[in-house]
């Protein structure tokens, strides 16, 4: 039977289930939750002035997207750098890619398997964000009422139900992060220039919107849009701020995706 697009997404993620770095970048992302309780058990004061900020010690529904405010500086983009960077271009390193097309697969299918895994463990890293958060915060401070950026009280359960979203909200531009890493693994052939080549263009877009005092570029850089789950804790809620940050993050995923298919299906692999 002719190999499908699902079976290179199996072959990816049985790859990165073999790799240690998968576990690491997980791991990691799992310990930072952790650690925050553990540091605001051994001091009194507290990250307040962050968003939610002030909900810490009288929620734990507070804990994750505290958390998130300083993953989304630079912590969860290099840990999807370093294998969206890599996915493609270790396949050169190694020499398997011409193995890989010995086995009646288009390049198209190639590169969506290779596209779904890397998205798998964006989202991956994000649910142990989530996890360790909600249950290390929740220990440490119960399942109570939070007071949202509006200044208005939510229940628990609709704090829970918004923090999920917050999550799925978060993980579009770390997408759309991860497809320029993949981009850059397929025109580099290079890991290291990839993953370092990503991680430049995320500073690089950290830099525009810190720098330019222009409301169109500040509002629509791709790293504006990891604080778009900010629209979520507003009363009522930010709609305008949500959308933007989807089709905006879409729009940042689809170019880098669509060049790097491009470059694939044109390259000459034999005599690589």
């Amino acid at each position: 039977m002719r190999p499908t697009t699902l079976n290179v997404f199996g072959w990816e993620l049985r790859k990165l289930l073999a790799q240690k770095r998968t576990y690491i970048g997980i791991g990691a992302a799992a310990l930072l939750p952790t650690m925050f309780v553990i540091v605001m058990a051994l001091q009194k004061g507290g990250p307040y002035d962050a968003p939610l900020g002030p909900n810490l010690r009288h929620t734990g529904m507070a804990l994750p997207l505290v958390v998130l405010n300083f993953a989304s500086r630079f912590g969860a983009q290099l840990v999807t750098a370093l294998v969206a960077g890599d996915i493609v271009a270790t396949e050169h390193a190694t020499g398997t890619l011409k193995m890989i097309l010995t086995r009646s697969l288009r390049r198209s299918q190639i590169i969506t398997g290779k596209t779904l895994a890397t998205a798998a463990y964006t989202i991956a890293i994000v649910l142990a964000l989530l996890a360790a958060g909600l249950i290390g915060g929740i220990a440490a401070w119960g399942f109570n009422p939070l007071v949202d950026l509006s200044g208005h009280t939510m229940t628990a359960a609709a704090a829970l139900g918004n923090t999920f979203a917050a999550l799925g909200l978060f993980t579009a531009p770390l997408l759309a992060i991860a497809a320029f890493g993949i981009f850059l693994s397929i025109v580099t052939r290079n890991s290291a220039a990839a993953i370092v080549g990503t991680l430049v263009y995320e500073l690089a877009q950290e830099a525009i919107g810190g720098l330019v005092h222009v409301h169109v570029i500040k509002t629509y850089v791709l790293s504006a849009q990891f604080d778009a789950w900010h629209g979520l804790f507003h009363t009522p809620t930010d709609w305008t701020q949500v959308t933007r940050s989807l089709w905006v993050s879409a729009i940042y995923a689809a170019i880098p995706l669509a060049a790097g298919y491009w470059a694939f299906a044109r390259r000459q692999v034999a005599g690589d």
